[in-house]
Formats: C-alpha cells, structure tokens, sequence
C-alpha cells in the first residue's frame, strides 16, 4: 500500500448497519481515522451499539483508538449535531462514506423511507459542501435498474418503473447526488452491490433478510410442523399435507415460482468491502460500479441446498404456468405470503453489466466466490447457530447502559473513543 492510503479521516453513516460497520472497520485496520454517525434507540444510545458491534468484529484496543462516534440523525440538518460540532467535522474531513439507508420494501413505509433515503443523502450533501471533503460514496444498489429487463447499464440511466420503494428512493438518491457532487467539484463513487448476504470464509453476518428469509421461513415450517407430529400426531401437519417420509426427512409440499432465465445475484460481505476499498483507492475519476457476482444462483441450486441442510423433501421449483392448472395448496399460500416481497428477486431476469468493474478487479485479484454448498452450509450454520440474529448479542437486554450525561455528548474535540 502506499503511504497516502493511511492516516486519511472518513465520515461514514449508517456505521451500526450491515455494510457500514464493515467498511467503517476496515478502514480503521488500514491505519485511518474514522468518524461514525449513528442513531442511539430507546433501549441503547449510539456508543454502547458501537462498542457491541466492535466487540463482534473483535477489534484491536489500537483501531479503536482512531474511531469517533457522533450520535446524530440523518434526518436532520447538519446532520443532527450542534454547529460547532459540525464544523469540527467539515474541517477534518477528507472522504465521506454514506451506507445509511432504509432497505424496507413496503409500500406502507414509503413516507420513512423517503425520508432516510432521500431527504437524509439531501442534508448530507448540504453537510458535504461546506467541507474540505472531495470525494463522495454513495453506497447505492444494483437494482436501481428498476423493472427493467435484460442487461442493465453500469451507468446513471433514466429508470420508469421499480418493483419497490427502496428501488425508487435508490435511484432518485443517485440521481440528486450525481447533481449536486457535480456542481460543488466532489468526485463520486456509486457502489452498486447486488444482493449482499455474510462472510464467506466464515459465514457470519449481522443481517439476515433478502438470502435468508425465504430459507428462515421453511425452517420456521420445519419446526413447527415438526412439534405437532411429535407431540399433537400431527394433526395441522397433515391438513398441510406436511408428513416425514421413511428416510426422516420432514416433507413440505412447497413449489416455488421460477423462472427458467431467472437467478438471485449473491455477493458474500467480504469480497464487497475488498471490492469497494480498491476501487476507493485506485479510480481516482469515480463513477458506477456495480459490485456483483459473474453468475446468479439459481432457484433450483436454493432449494438443493436448503433441502440437503435441513433435512427437508418435497420443496421443487415450478413454472408460472403450473400454478394456473393447479392453484397453490395451503402451505404454499402461507411461504408465498410470507416472501411476497423478495419475489421479483427470486424471479428475477435482469443482468448487471459490468465489464469496467470486472476488467479492474480482476487485476486486482479480486473475484467473487461461486455460492455453493459449502458457503451456503457455512451462512446457515451461524444463522442456526444466532437463532437468525436473535443471539447477536446475549447481553443486550441485561448490560446495555443507560444514556449518561456523557454518553450523550455528542461530539467534542476529545475523541469519543469506544
């Protein structure tokens, strides 16, 4: 590495979520300095989330000495620190990082996530003007490519039609940061992952929605179809049609709608933060990348591994077609409405270009693993092994500390260090 790539200081948001925390820890292994912004919640504030979260990566005493966290809020100017506070910052800062996001799919929450996804990226490009940050990443997603089919261009295209609120708030956000980051001479980075699941070395990670939920789901039904066999004779069980064959494989009559073309794009968090920190680092121009994988996984290959895994029969992949001469039993009604959200993921047509990011990372040494069963039985290993997320943090209702006057400081000249 060369020596200009250290010592920098980076504004990074949403530094609690899924791919924030990973990029903000990376960065502090690489020698620089890191400014966090987070939300506190009613049962925790901003710090003691950090520290859970830095004691999950197991983060060295000497990195963390080079982190700050600022508890403020997107949602607000400045973005929800004092004035002088922020000037502290504007003054300091060389690149800033903005992975806060609202990733919900419902039409039902469209206001909030307008406002976190829009409104939020809006006051922080105010924030961003008045600094001595030149550089701007904008941690987007692939399916900004909206309804459209086939190739999707690694570029700032007009997009009509999105499946979902978080497709469209996505790329009106590109959109105004390709505007403003033009007007004020910052360059910017859109990174565009596709689907994002865990590590893919040892299977951990923070979130478990889009890859995991449709599996999450068939494990609910295992273990609940499975106590009523053991101890109620199974009485709902076979009203579903729900039996174990003679091998002890639970039996789910469960046909899930695919698409021959079809396939979920899986990238594991590892090789995206590799990924975004060389292209941080050697494009110098900025511009779109779409962070993804050469192959898409396909439904089928799911089901295989989901049946090997958890001992499972009688899940297979079904044509549109077979559903009109054979409507939907029972159980199948139940895992459509549980997943409907995710179903223009797992039916999902459209291909990433992305020749240019490729040509780079690949020069890099940089690829993206195939997702096989291996990475899979890992993934869900820990998910079992965290109750999905439940165990993250055993501690969390009885040791989270209550906001002190000094927790809540927001910011000040001393480093808030964790």
């Amino acid at each position: 590495m060369h020596q200009e790539h250290y010592q920098k200081t980076f504004l990074v948001t949403g530094g609690t979520g899924f791919l924030g925390s990973h990029i903000a820890v990376r960065l502090l292994e690489d020698g620089n300095r890191v400014l966090l912004l987070a939300r506190g919640r009613k049962d925790c504030n901003a710090f003691e989330r950090v520290r859970r979260l830095l004691d999950w990566f197991d983060v060295e005493e000497g990195h963390r000495s080079r982190l700050e966290v600022l508890e403020g809020d997107l949602e607000q100017p400045l973005p929800g620190i004092n004035v002088r506070d922020a000037e502290s910052v504007t003054e300091r800062v060389d690149e800033i990082i903005h992975c806060a996001s609202d990733t919900s799919l419902s039409a039902r929450k469209r206001e909030q996530v307008e406002r976190t996804n829009v409104k939020g990226l809006q006051n922080l490009l105010n924030f961003v003007q008045e600094s001595r940050c030149r550089a701007f990443h904008l941690i987007s997603t692939a399916y900004v490519a909206g309804k459209a089919g086939g190739l999707c261009p690694e570029n700032f295209g007009w997009v009509e039609a999105f499946h979902n609120v978080y497709e469209e708030t996505k790329f009106h956000a590109e959109q105004i940061a390709a505007k403003r980051c033009a007007q004020n001479g910052i360059t910017l980075y859109v990174h565009r992952p596709s689907i994002v699941y865990g590590d893919s070395t040892s299977g951990k990670t923070l979130l478990f929605n889009a890859l995991y939920y449709p599996i999450r789901t068939l494990h609910y039904f295992q273990r609940l179809y499975t106590k009523d066999i053991l101890e109620n004779n199974g009485k709902k069980a076979k009203e579903m049609g729900v039996g174990l064959n003679r091998n002890g494989k639970l039996h789910l009559p469960v046909r899930i709608e695919s698409l021959d073309a079809s396939g979920v794009n899986l990238i594991p968090v590892d090789y995206f933060v590799r990924a975004f920190m060389a292209i941080r680092k050697e494009i110098p121009e900025g511009g779109v990348f779409h962070i993804v994988n050469p192959r898409n996984t396909t439904i089928q290959q799911l089901v295989d591994y989901t049946e090997r895994f958890f001992q499972l029969a009688g899940i297979r992949t079904a044509d549109r077609s077979e559903f009109i001469n054979r409507p939907r039993n029972g159980l199948e009604l139940l895992f459509e409405n549980q997943i409907h959200a995710y179903g223009s993921y797992m039916r999902d047509s459209r291909v990433f270009e992305n020749s240019r990011t490729a040509a780079f990372l690949a020069k890099q040494n940089i690829v993206c693993p195939d997702f096989d069963y291996d990475i899979f039985e890992l993934c869900m290993r820990y998910a079992m092994d965290v109750d999905w997320g439940r165990l993250l943090y055993p501690e969390e209702n009885t040791t989270c500390v209550k906001k002190s006057p000094m927790d809540t400081k927001r910011f000040s000249h001393r480093k808030n260090v964790v």
